[in-house]
Order: C-alpha cells, then structure tokens, then sequence
C-alpha cells in the first residue's frame, strides 16, 4: 500500500464491481441531468444547482458524521476544494446548455473530454501528443461538427445553439481536469467525505452571487431539485467508489453509456427526438476516444 492509500481500499470486490457500480452511477446521473434540465428551464442553471448544492449538503453532513466526520489534512482539503471548484463551474455549464440543447446532444458533445485531458496532460505535464492522439482528435472533431450542422440546420435561432455548444465544449474541457482530480481524491479520502466537500464547496462559492443571481423556486421545483440532489448523492458515492478501486481509464469507457440514457430521458420527459447525425457525430467521438486511449499490459494493470 502506498501513503495515498486509505482503509477503506483494502475492502475486498469482485473484478467487475467497479464498472457496474461506474455503470449505474451514470445511469443515475443521467436521470438527475433530467431533473436538472426541468428545474434549470423554470428558474436557470445557477438557481438550480445552488439549491441542488445546499440540499445535498444537508444530506451528507448526517452521513458524514456517522462515518466520523474528520476534517481533511490541510493537502486533502486543497484537492478537495480544486476539485469542488473545477466540478461546480463544468455543473453550471452544462445545466445551461442544458437549457439550450436536447439532452442526447449535449451528453455527446461533452464525450469529447478525454481528448481534452490528451492536451492537458501535454500541457500541464509536459506529455507528448502522439500521432494516434492527433488522428483521435480529428475524429472527435469531426464528431462535433456533424452533431454542430444539426443544431444550426434546426429551427432554434443559431445564437442560442452557439452559446448551448460553446457552453458544452467548455464544460467539457473542465470535466477532463476533473477526471484527474477525481483519480487522485478518490485514493486519499472515503466515498462520503468526497460527496460532502463537492455539495458544500460548490453551494459556499455559489452563495457569494445568490444577491444578484438568485431566483426563488416553485413547491414543485423544490421536490424536484430534491430528488436530484439526493440522485447526485448516491452517484458521487458510487463514483468515489468506483474510482479507489479501478483504474480511470479504464472506467472512463463506461461513461459513454450515458448518451442512451440521455436519449431515453429526452424523449421521455421532454419528447426530443434523435437525429442519425447526432447518433453518427456521438460514435465518431467515442471511436476517437477509445483510439486515443492508454493500452496497458496485463502485468501493468495487475500492478
């Protein structure tokens, strides 16, 4: 065991646990993203995720304490805030483009962040970019113009289109960084420690801009933004889950699975249809991805 390791790591799990408990996170997830779109459309994305922010923290302090409450080292408690801050403002993003896209269309879109970590990682790490991450890059690119034509050759004005795909493509870049912090604070600190800090953090920096920002929700909004708090809970604790225990790029693949989900709840609740570009734009992406993506050697990935 290393220094970052931690108790509850040496919990004994079969192989497969982390991809399925990975696989029903998104799958919640994407439900939330639902509640989310609903509640962002009646009183914007930044009154939503405040009050989805401030509910999940008074869900998780109870479970907090019973799991003994301790207070982060102080290196702990930076990554804990870096990560909250990163995983807030790509939240905020995305609910709004929420607002301005069909679900199936902003969930491919943001597939396109692991490409973003590749040129992330060449820049804050110094790695190089090899010849198949250039080639992945042009893939995913493509990927995102086609599902792009879709959105200018529909009736929404082009304005709002452009601002929901700026919005996504932004979010999405700030999801890559929080792939790595995610990795890094799941082997230092227990599931529940890591949901308390991304719902508390993110309400407290929220908070400062309630005067001007802040819109009163509805008895209905409420029970909704409930729900998906309590949604967003259970999937940040599968996901730190997950994340101790496997691999990122390993578990990355499992996320795309979400562009179903979000296909199926955007036709449920908001009766969004999908294009075959849109479907075409989001395989170009996720083929992008899985060339770009690390190969390991068995002994590799059993150390």
């Amino acid at each position: 065991m290393t220094g970052l390791s931690h108790p509850f790591l040496m919990q004994r799990h079969h192989p497969h646990m982390p991809f399925l408990v990975t696989a029903a996170a998104v799958a919640l997830f994407s439900l939330m993203d639902a509640l989310m779109k609903h509640a962002s459309i009646a009183i914007g994305a930044y009154s939503a995720l405040l009050l989805r922010s401030i509910i999940g923290t008074a869900i998780m302090v109870p479970l907090w304490r019973m799991r003994g409450g301790n207070w982060p080292a102080p290196g702990h408690l930076r990554i804990h805030i870096l990560r909250a801050l990163v995983s807030g403002g790509m939240a905020l993003l995305f609910f709004h483009a929420l607002t301005l896209l069909p679900m199936a269309e902003a969930v491919a879109l943001s597939f396109i962040s692991p490409l973003f970590a590749l040129y992330l990682a060449a820049v804050m790490l110094g790695e190089r970019i090899s010849g198949k991450a250039v080639m992945a890059s042009a893939l995913g690119l493509g990927g995102v113009i086609l599902i792009s034509m879709v959105r200018f050759q529909s009736d929404v004005p082009s304005g709002q289109s452009l601002e929901g795909i700026a919005a996504v493509l932004v979010s999405a870049g700030l999801y890559a960084w929080n792939l790595v912090l995610q990795r890094q604070i799941a082997q230092i600190a227990p599931p529940a420690d890591i949901a308390l800090s991304q719902h508390a953090i993110t309400a407290l920096v929220l908070l400062l801009f309630a005067p001007w920002l802040a819109v009163a929700p509805a008895t209905s909004e409420l029970t909704i933004l409930f729900l998906a708090a309590i949604l967003a809970t259970i999937s940040l604790l599968l996901m730190a889950w997950s994340y101790a225990r496997a691999e990122a790029q390993a578990l990355v693949p499992v996320e795309y699975s979400g562009f179903l989900w979000a296909a199926l709840f955007g036709w449920l609740f908001f009766a969004e249809n999908v294009e075959i570009p849109t479907l075409v734009g989001g395989a170009l992406i996720v083929v992008g991805c899985w060339i770009a993506a690390p190969r390991s050697e068995p002994e590799q990935m059993a150390a």
